[in-house]
């Protein structure tokens, strides 16, 4: 049929760009962006075709408008799982730490549910989200399997020309809350605690050794070193594990 052939020439297209988007990143700034966008585009024009033909379903959704959203698994135990949006599996056998990439919804509220991976028996989690129109967000799952948490972090990607910018997101549930500070220096980020964010901060492009305190004191708590935050990027920080547990507390860097 035209329509699916279409959608797989979109589909196509989008795996091309992000292909050409991740060559360029540390390359060309312009040349990234630009493919990164077409990457988008195309994405979304595929999803809205799946939409024609295979809709996900939307408990409050607003037609014509369009939300984009990535999953982040950051739950240290709950072990491979599989998500479901409105009743639709988007995402299987997903592993910790792992990222998703952006997809296009209709904005609206949606019903998130999180199984064990091959089980549908009984949910981890199962929470709606509310996702405004022309937002794009990052849904982290935080927290040990047996308390599972839901994190909506609205993302923001746009960076002026020839800067960059970053945040920290507090994703360990048996972490105190931390002051984010360059290595033996000022704090950056003031008392972010579990399931919280902080705002977007504006730097020149740097490379810096950045450090988690417990919030009010010197004692740090993990190194952060060699972060990198290149041009024209925004970049998120999660710090996922635990304390007294396997797997250990560390730092996750993406791209917003």
């Amino acid at each position: 049929m035209p329509t699916e052939r279409n959608q797989q020439w979109y589909l196509q297209k989008a795996a091309k760009y992000d292909l050409l988007a991740q060559y360029f990143k540390y390359i060309d700034a312009a040349q990234h962006i630009a493919y990164y966008h077409k990457h988008l585009h195309c994405l979304n024009q595929a999803f809205r075709m799946m939409r024609t033909n295979n809709p996900v379903p939307s408990a409050e959704g607003h037609q014509g408008e369009q939300t984009g959203v990535r999953i982040f698994h950051g739950s240290p135990d709950a072990g491979p799982i599989d998500i479901y949006i409105n009743g639709k599996r988007i995402l299987k056998d997903f592993l910790y730490k792992e990222e998703s990439g952006y997809a296009a919804l209709p904005a609206g509220s949606h019903q998130i549910d999180i199984y064990p991976a091959g089980s549908m028996v009984s949910t981890l989690l199962s929470r709606k989200i509310n996702a405004a129109a022309d937002k794009v967000y990052t849904i982290a799952a935080a927290g040990n399997s047996a308390n599972l948490k839901l994190v909506l972090l609205e993302d923001q990607p746009e960076v002026p020309a020839g800067e960059t910018k970053v945040r920290f997101v507090h994703l360990s549930h048996d972490a105190p809350a931390v002051d984010i500070a360059v290595k033996n220096r000022d704090v950056v980020f003031h008392n972010i605690a579990f399931r919280q964010a902080s705002k977007y901060m504006a730097l020149t492009p740097i490379t810096v050794d950045l450090e988690a305190r417990v919030t009010g004191t010197l004692n740090a708590v993990l190194s952060i070193p060699r972060m990198q935050f290149k041009a024209d990027q925004a970049y998120t920080i999660l710090a996922v594990g635990s304390v007294a547990k396997e797997p250990e507390l560390e730092t996750i860097i993406i791209a917003d």
